[in-house]
């Protein structure tokens, strides 16, 4: 499989381990990686200039993001801020930052931003994650006006959840590259 588009890998809380998709996919397809400097105690605000410093070094039409978990929200945020019209969006696993089971230690991220973003964009949820309920996955992406996956009992969609390679995911993010 090859891409045309620029691919920003952005993973969310704690970052994502050598072994969990995302790693997996900067690995394999030399996609790009947002760095943060805080990923266990992240700051909104530095989260989303990050993503644009990333951003603005290419033609924005060209760039596809793809957020995990907490990155979701990170998108949206900056979205907001900075309204750039890039080609579009994988958003997997969308953390609920306002839920009571979200972990503490973030600044910035509540609330989830119930904005239309200005590209496309694909939200891919499981029904029965930890880190948000369904039914907010599902208002979060129709509120972002991105198109909903339902990727079944899939948990946080991470290597706890035994996702490691993920190829629906590789066909979602191909769906945006087209």
């Amino acid at each position: 499989m090859t891409f045309q588009s620029i691919i920003l890998i952005i993973p969310g809380l704690g970052s994502s381990g050598p072994q969990h998709w995302q790693s997996l996919w900067e690995k394999q397809f030399n996609f790009t990686r947002v760095e943060q400097k805080e990923w266990d105690a992240p700051v909104c605000a530095d989260w989303i200039e990050n993503i644009n410093n990333e951003v603005k070094k290419y033609d924005p039409t060209r760039v596809l993001l793809v957020g995990h978990s907490l990155a979701c929200s990170t998108i949206a945020y900056w979205a907001q801020k900075f309204n750039i019209n890039i080609k579009g969006a994988l958003l997997v696993g969308p953390s609920d930052t306002e839920a009571e089971t979200y972990p503490p230690g973030t600044s910035g991220f509540a609330p989830v931003p119930l904005i239309q973003l200005p590209f496309k964009s694909i939200v891919a949820a499981s029904t029965n994650d930890y880190y948000v309920k369904f039914d907010r996955a599902k208002l979060f992406a129709d509120s972002w006006g991105s198109e909903f996956v339902n990727v079944g009992e899939a948990g946080h969609i991470n290597v706890a959840s035994g996702f490691g390679e993920w190829d629906e995911g590789l066909k979602l993010l191909k769906q945006l590259d087209g």
